[in-house]
């Protein structure tokens, strides 16, 4: 099932629902409840970590730094899982507790995704529908995506409204408050920018996303970019989203590495793919926006 997934250190992908946990720093955002979303939102172990699936209501939870090491930057996470399920671990919360550790506030975005069957034995199958090779449809640009992520926008600029709304309290400054998404929440974060009203994100980081050419703002923010070469979906399709940014006059850090996979995250592996985040950290630490 979705071995394309499987950390080295894992070796049973199977499935298990678990209790949805409690989360008692989450806060819900002012989007409302998705439209059409009859099933409750659950939660399920795979390769060791966590998973959120049928998601109704976004939320945004909190990591902040030592008041001591703050920077007063910020970060939006959101974690990927084809909109359908979110990798809250290793994509959200333990990206946002090393962020912290750097002087980063972090806060993890659980933003509504598309509804699932509520049994597991067919929502793994659904998965695995959407990930074998015949059943993905062509990749679309992010600027194509922007009408069918419109709730997930919406989650993204209310969660950067709320850290804006809150920066005294959460010793942040609303000017240096970016964004990084993983696989699904790499197009979320690019689309976010695209999307241009209220966000403006400082920075842009996307980790194993598409890399489709786009059509950057003249101001666009500084991006980085890390990818596998041998990731199974976005691995062989070009660097148009590098080049895009490049022929903008914009700045861009970008890492191919060689082995990884996809949705490497923070699982340690044995290949190089692992030191994405310490290569994060020195690019935003470049920037003023992180201590090492």
């Amino acid at each position: 099932m979705v071995a394309w997934a499987m950390p080295a250190h894992a070796q049973d992908d199977r499935m298990t629902p678990i209790a949805t946990p409690e989360q008692p720093t989450a806060i819900p955002l002012d989007t409302g409840v998705l439209p059409n979303a009859p099933v409750s939102e659950s939660w399920y172990r795979q390769y060791g970590s966590r998973f959120a699936r049928n998601v109704r209501q976004a939320t945004l939870t909190p990591f902040l730094p030592d008041p001591a090491r703050a920077t007063g930057a910020a970060v939006i996470v959101a974690p990927g899982g084809g909109f359908r399920t979110l990798s809250m671990d290793n994509e959200g919360y333990e990206v946002a507790r090393a962020l912290a550790a750097h002087g980063v506030a972090a806060f993890v975005l659980k933003y509504r995704l598309n509804q699932t069957p509520a049994g597991m034995p067919a929502f793994a199958k659904s998965m695995a529908a959407m990930f074998s090779a015949t059943a993905r449809p062509p990749q679309r640009t992010p600027e194509q995506q922007l009408a069918d992520l419109a709730p997930q926008i919406a989650d993204a600029r209310a969660a950067f409204a709320t850290v804006r709304s809150r920066a005294e309290a959460w010793r942040v400054d609303p000017a240096r408050i970016g964004m990084i998404g993983f696989s699904a929440g790499a197009m979320l974060t690019m689309a976010t920018e695209l999307a241009g009203q209220d966000a403006r994100p400082a920075f842009l980081a996307d980790i194993y996303g598409p890399l489709s050419p786009v059509s950057p703002p003249a101001d666009a923010p500084p991006l980085f970019v890390a990818l596998a070469a041998d990731d199974p979906f976005f691995g062989s399709g070009g660097l148009g989203l590098i080049e895009s940014w490049r022929a903008a006059k914009r700045p861009v850090e970008f890492h191919l590495f060689e082995q990884g996979g996809h949705g490497f995250g923070m699982y340690p592996k044995s290949t190089t793919s692992t030191g994405w985040f310490n290569a994060f950290i020195a690019w935003l630490a470049m920037h003023g926006w992180a201590s090492r």
